[in-house]
């Protein structure tokens, strides 16, 4: 038996974007032509193969045909040219409730998807307690599927999908809209297959997830196969890429208010190479540069910033004043210089704030909220949250 699950080989993938559509008969006759449109190419000569027992991850922006990829291993798509070869029992999760069908209750989608997946009606039946148990959703399982959220619909899916015991398992982005029960749950049947050697192919935005989940990665840009290989050099590489590219659009945003006495002129990041970064490392040191501009003398000048997560939650928050720092007569340009020898946090995009305020810090010259965007990333750390907390484990046995 080969040692390959999955093969794909110089594959094409093609989509039509139609300018206009005929939608009858009478009007392509009348225009005497068939509607116009143009041939978008969502994967352009991919090739990899993926190892029996190995996980195996796809990375990408937006667009860039991951999806288009796993629905041609999955068989949903044919490519227009090239090959898809899969060895092994295949289990797809690559949409919100893909398969159910709404107006059947939750029992009969169990066994109407279990079907399309492989399993006899008798294997179904046995395992059925099991499937409604992991997905928790024994209130609710004689329910039309149309009722449910699509957090009940994600549950109730992977939880087919798992107890199906397949081979080979394609995940698509799913498993981050149930709630944070469920996702550690999803993530330990996960584990649980890759000690059984069973092979998982997985598209994430999550890098840390992928890490810690996956031996290689396949990296595609906008249809094309930039990197495929070790899955920290390949992350590392498209990280870099993807948040050059992001840096024009996304640093300066957010909103402003003050009296306008002072103003910030620009907000920078720094690595510890002491570079412009819009990405730092979990446990790299980095410096926030505030520059300003002062149109009058201002005594005491405090200068305020504040880290908060995209959901608005406020993670740190300082200022000049609060540690010591004073700045007499100010009067024209300068800068501060914040310096963090190891930064905590873990990874995630985050908004940094500042102002520029009096010395009791009634007043506020300047106030630029979410003035900057920038992004964290952890490399071989696998601790879930806000912050990471420097600690040691020990165990001993009696």
């Amino acid at each position: 038996m080969s040692d390959i699950a999955i093969s794909a080989n110089g594959v094409w993938k093609n989509y039509r974007l139609y300018q206009e559509r005929n939608r009858y008969i009478k009007a392509a006759i009348l225009r005497g032509r068939r509607a116009q449109y143009e041939e978008f190419w969502a994967l352009k000569d991919v090739s990899f193969e993926v190892k029996h027992g190995e996980t195996f991850g796809i990375i990408g922006s937006n667009g860039s045909g991951k999806s288009t990829m796993l629905k041609c291993l999955a068989g949903i798509l044919y490519p227009n040219k090239g090959s898809v070869k899969v060895n092994g029992r295949l289990a797809a999760l690559l949409a919100l409730g893909a398969g159910f069908h709404p107006e059947l209750s939750g029992r009969e989608n169990v066994y109407l998807n279990s079907a399309i997946l492989g399993m006899n009606r008798k294997d179904v039946a046995l395992r059925f307690d099991d499937i409604v148990a992991f997905a928790g959703l024994e209130k609710f399982i004689d329910t039309p599927v149309k009722n449910y959220s699509s957090g009940m619909a994600v549950r109730l899916a992977f939880s087919i999908a798992a107890n199906v015991e397949p081979e080979i398992l394609l995940i698509d982005e799913v498993l981050s809209v149930g709630d944070e029960s469920f996702q550690r749950k999803s993530w330990e049947k996960i584990e649980e297959f890759r000690r059984e050697g069973r092979t998982i192919v997985v598209v994430s935005h999550g890098m840390s997830q992928l890490q810690q989940l996956c031996t290689s990665v396949a990296w595609l840009d906008k249809g094309v196969l930039r990197e495929n290989g070790n899955t920290n050099n390949v992350i590392a590489d498209y990280t870099g890429s993807s948040y050059d590219t992001q840096a024009s659009t996304e640093s300066s945003m957010g909103q402003r208010w003050g009296t306008g006495d002072a103003l910030i002129s620009s907000l920078e990041i720094r690595n510890a190479a002491n570079e412009l970064s819009e990405v730092i490392n979990t446990g790299a040191g980095m410096k926030i540069v505030v520059n300003y501009d002062s149109h009058t003398l201002i005594e005491d000048l405090v200068v305020y910033l504040k880290f908060t997560t995209l959901q608005g939650v406020d993670v740190w928050a300082t200022s000049t004043r609060n540690n010591g720092i004073a700045l007499p007569r100010v009067h024209g340009g300068g800068s501060v210089t914040l310096s963090v020898d190891s930064l905590p946090l873990l990874e995630g995009t985050y908004l940094l704030s500042a102002a520029l305020r009096n010395a009791s810090e009634t007043t506020e010259f300047d106030h630029w909220e979410h003035g900057y965007k920038f992004d964290v990333f952890q490399s071989n750390r696998f601790d879930e949250g806000i912050v990471g907390i420097d600690a040691k484990w020990s165990a001993e046995r009696r």
